[in-house]
């Protein structure tokens, strides 16, 4: 049940909501009850299909940004937008970080980035972000 929580909990960090993943992964990591390389493999899945979701809203979704319900405000938008216009698909590796990087992952949608493309420059953010806590705690 805990590994289901921190996957719900890490996916959820990779959109708008104000979640932490990093704060719940090193602490079931410092409790030393769990395999912390399988809580790494949950937090790293749970985080990076959160960012294939607002890829999936940018990719498909530009008209939708005006609903109430869409996760990001036009501020954002502009902001992830400026930077990704000027580090180009190589500024995902920072989706993991916090305020730009979830408006980052919706900006590469908006911007038809390849999914490919997209997927592989995430995971190696996301992931060596989590590899940090890892090494930190082992």
């Amino acid at each position: 049940m805990i590994y289901l929580s921190l996957f719900i909990i890490s996916f959820l960090a990779a959109t708008i909501l104000p979640f932490s993943s990093e704060l719940t992964l090193a602490s079931l990591m410092a409790t030393a009850s769990y395999d912390n390389l399988l809580l790494l493999a949950v937090a790293s899945l749970g985080n990076i299909l959160g960012s294939v979701v607002n890829w999936i809203l940018g990719f498909y979704s530009r008209n939708l940004s005006t609903k109430r319900w869409f996760p990001f405000n036009d501020k954002q938008i502009e902001k992830s937008s400026k930077w990704f216009n000027k580090f180009g698909r190589w500024s995902l590796l920072f989706a993991w970080v916090p305020i730009i990087g979830d408006p980052l992952t919706l900006a590469a949608g908006l911007f038809k980035v390849k999914f490919i493309e997209f997927l592989i420059l995430v995971t190696i953010g996301k992931v060596s972000r989590y590899l940090v806590i890892f090494y930190l705690l082992s």
